[in-house]
């Protein structure tokens, strides 16, 4: 479950590929603990490899947790291109777990509700899949997922209910750019919050700092570090007694790192 300092338990997408000191200071200076960092699945002959073990060994002196960052829409249906990519990954010996954006909505299938049902069949077994990789390499598994999971139904159950039986955690995308009341990080995070404590997986609430055109209220681009700051502190305070949360999520560093002070 989660730890009881959730304040401290900031964590952070890298999808780019920053020089590490000053990734791993920026990550220090906000108090992030964990990095869900981009892996290209050509991780282990990839030019980008070096950069990884150096901010693994920068990571590592400071105590800042790494997870392997990854995911794409086909993924859903291509399970052997995502066993693929999560071996990789773990096979460079550089991640403590695994981190899964897999967003079936994106797909044509998601519009019919016929082959929106197979869809959906089609990720959870993607889960199972990926759940079995990453514990034969003692890795976790934690996946992102949208707020609305639970309006999907499966079987007697929802989306939101059969996917935390599938994984180890879950990162909640509740892109709202306040804290609390109607319509918030809190609010739209509220569900899942509640099933996962029922089902015993940690839940990370997120916010986001990139840009989100058709959104604005999903975002905190164009507001500055400070606010998203006190915001955050918002929600650890509201969320301290809840017994699944387990902290927040940053989307992501370029976004963070933009906001003027």
């Amino acid at each position: 479950m989660p730890p009881a300092d959730t304040a401290a338990a900031r964590a952070m997408w890298v999808w780019s590929g920053p020089d590490p000191e000053v990734l791993v200071d920026f990550a220090r200076c906000k108090g992030v603990a964990t990095l869900f960092v981009a892996v290209c699945p050509d991780v282990a002959t990839s030019p980008d490899l070096p950069r990884l073990r150096r901010l693994t060994a920068l990571a590592d002196a400071v105590g800042i947790r790494l997870d392997a960052l990854g995911g794409e829409p086909h993924w859903a249906t291509d399970h052997a291109a995502a066993s693929a990519w999560a071996r990789a990954a773990a096979g460079t010996g550089l991640f403590t777990g695994i981190h899964v954006d897999v967003e079936p909505y994106a797909l044509a299938a998601w519009s019919g509700s016929a082959s929106r049902a197979r869809l959906v069949r089609s990720y959870l077994g993607l889960l199972d899949a990926l759940q079995q990789e990453t514990h034969e390499t003692g890795h976790t598994l934690e996946v992102d997922v949208p707020f609305w999971w639970q309006t999907v139904p499966v079987g007697d159950h929802t989306l939101a209910d059969a996917v935390l039986t599938r994984v180890d955690a879950v990162t909640v995308m509740s892109y709202r750019d306040r804290a609390t009341g109607p319509d918030s990080i809190t609010a739209v995070g509220a569900d899942l919050l509640e099933r996962a404590a029922a089902a015993q997986r940690p839940v990370r609430l997120a916010a986001e700092t990139n840009p989100v055109p058709d959104c604005p209220s999903c975002t905190f681009a164009g507001r500055t570090a400070s606010e998203l700051r006190d915001a955050l502190a918002e929600v650890d305070r509201a969320e301290a007694s809840t017994p699944a949360f387990a902290g927040i999520a940053v989307e992501d560093y370029d976004g963070w790192r933009a906001l003027r002070e």
